[in-house]
């Protein structure tokens, strides 16, 4: 670990600390309806979509139906995606002649999708089409990242909002996020990344001639715009194969550093306007703080486990950390902070192989994706998972101080807490159940390039990837299979959609409570106090969920050397 290192994870910090208030005020006024300096351009257009879509803006939505106009919409877009590919062959703006899609990939790119994890069993410049990349891959970036932050916002309206029936308009609030947050940003985002080098045409790909005299075709295509929101909304899934490690993905520092800092913007800025809205912008912060403190465990213990290597690279005489994986133009702490970033905001694009981490350093990975992606996390779906665990504390904290436990003036009782155990048990059910699957069956195991407990842990870390929405994985593991298709979309739409409903009956329960007064009695939510408290409950509970999984290994084990008596 060096100086300089330290001093670029600072400078990301107080990058990310400095964007909370003005992009958390911004996005505060975009939800509430008020006037923005970018409405005298968008608000007819605005009109003009709610006019053709028969939207009646005025008119809120019962919880009930705000969900299932949520989950309607998604059906829509994995139709939409899973035909293109499907008709991929047929369809223009295909260069480089790319066949139609496997219907088991089709199918898991599909579910990936839409559920905002962008897991890739794909190349993407040697299986997609411009047109599947743009109008499936990126529009649906744009409207899964909308869809997660307008839950989170319906979820805020219920600890704001008092004795009403109503969270707001599904359709408003995608509308709105789109037009006003992400479409602006990404426009300016991508302009940004062609002028650091990053292709945007639709021109066709270039061959080119080695120095040995060979052939090598340069893939190109519209990058920039498809990464701009792959990482303004936590997407992942990139362009090309090799995602930001490719030099087309990520060109230079400053767009590496960029990137970065985008993947952590919109979901910080959440904590701000959950403050703003409850009237108290003290309660953000303390949840920033929560977050905060988690990342900054994470990323020192890989920087340290990165920097110091392994025993066996010092027993050959290397020395200077583990840059086994690693862009050496990026180094080993841009990679391990990248690293970090991806797994806690549920971003699956990677500027080095997790693989190929010390043990230790892809251990925090998979801790951060097993955690539920609380740490910052997906836009909006790490804010709305962050308050399940905020209430779970707030039940402690009631227990401690023998009262009916409170939040920012709502009662949190028995309904509230069933269903936040609910959305956060189900994770763990997803990842370890297929785990122990997909280790013993015959099928499945011959997609291991690794046997032992490396075998074990990418497997693992496929399942915990898909479950927690995230798309990174370990580079050891075949998922273009049938098998892994089939069980890793399923793992990506319980993780998504099981964890959604739950939250949104919260929020239904919550906006029909009476807000009350705090007392003497009432938990202080602002302090260090209330800190710890979160942190612990998030550690506990990540504690009954990850240690399991580890103690798994020698059953797993045992099972996987009896696997012809049980098969």
């Amino acid at each position: 670990m060096t100086v300089i290192g330290w001093i670029q994870i600072l400078l990301f910090c107080v990058i990310v600390i400095a964007l909370v208030k003005p992009l958390g005020w911004y996005m505060t006024r975009v939800f509430n309806g008020e006037r923005t300096f970018l409405s005298p351009v968008l608000r007819p257009l605005e009109r003009g979509i709610y006019w053709v879509g028969g939207v009646d803006e005025r008119r809120e939505q019962h919880w009930l139906t705000y969900t299932v106009a949520m989950l309607l919409f998604h059906v829509g877009g994995f139709a939409l995606i899973y035909g293109l590919m499907r008709l991929q062959a047929v369809l223009p703006f295909n260069p480089a002649g790319q066949t139609a899609v496997a219907e088991d990939l089709s199918f898991n790119t599909a579910i990936s999708f839409i559920t905002n994890t962008n897991w890739q069993n794909y190349g993407g410049e040697s299986t997609l089409s411009y047109l599947v990349q743009m109008l499936g891959l990126t529009h649906q970036n744009f409207l899964s990242a909308a869809t997660g932050i307008a839950l989170a916002m319906a979820l805020i309206r219920g600890f704001t909002r008092s004795s009403m029936r109503t969270v707001g308009n599904f359709w408003v609030d995608v509308t709105r996020c789109t037009l006003y947050v992400l479409l602006p940003i990404c426009i300016v985002y991508a302009l940004f990344l062609v002028w650091q080098g990053m292709p945007q045409t639709l021109g066709a790909y270039v061959d080119a001639t080695t120095l040995e005299g060979g052939k090598q075709t340069i893939a190109l295509g519209p990058v920039a715009s498809q990464v701009a929101i792959k990482m303004l909304g936590t997407n992942g899934g990139g362009f090309f194969n090799a995602n930001a490690a490719h030099p087309f993905e990520n060109p230079t520092a400053l767009s590496n550093l960029v990137q970065m800092v985008s993947i952590f913007a919109l979901g910080a800025a959440l904590t701000n306007v959950f403050g703003r809205m409850v009237g108290n912008e003290r309660q953000g912060w303390a949840i920033f703080a929560v977050m905060g403190l988690l990342f900054i465990a994470g990323v020192t213990v890989t920087y340290w486990a990165e920097a110091n290597g392994t025993s066996a690279l010092q027993a050959l005489g290397l020395t200077g950390g583990n840059m086994e994986g690693k862009e050496v133009r990026f180094g080993i702490v841009a990679s391990s902070l990248f690293a970090v970033i991806t797994t806690a905001a549920s971003c699956g694009a990677v500027n080095a192989m997790h693989d190929s981490f010390t043990a230790l350093g892809g251990m925090i990975p998979l801790i951060n994706m097993q955690l539920g992606e609380v740490i910052v996390g997906g836009v909006g779906a790490g804010f709305y998972g962050m308050l399940l665990f905020v209430v779970l504390a707030i039940f402690v904290a009631g227990l401690m101080v023998g009262r009916t436990p409170e939040y920012v003036g709502k009662k949190i009782e028995a309904r509230e807490v069933k269903m936040a155990m609910l959305a956060i048990l189900v994770l763990p059910l997803m990842y370890l159940g297929w785990t122990a699957v997909g280790v013993v069956l015959p099928s499945a195991v011959a997609s291991m390039a690794n046997a032992g407990p490396h075998g074990f842990t990418e497997v693992l870390y496929a399942y915990t990837s898909a479950t927690g929405n995230n798309g990174s994985a370990f580079a050891g593991l075949t998922g273009n299979t049938l098998f892994y298709n089939l069980t890793l979309a399923s793992a990506m739409f319980v993780g998504r959609f099981f964890m959604i409903v739950p939250a949104m009956a919260i929020a239904g329960s919550l906006v029909e409570k009476k807000s009350i007064p705090a007392s003497a009695g009432t938990f202080p939510t602002t302090g260090g106090l209330f800190v710890g408290l979160v942190i612990g409950v998030i550690l506990i509970i990540g504690g009954l969920t990850f240690f399991p999984a580890l103690a798994l290994g020698p059953i797993v084990e045992h099972l996987a050397m009896n696997a012809n008596t049980l098969f």
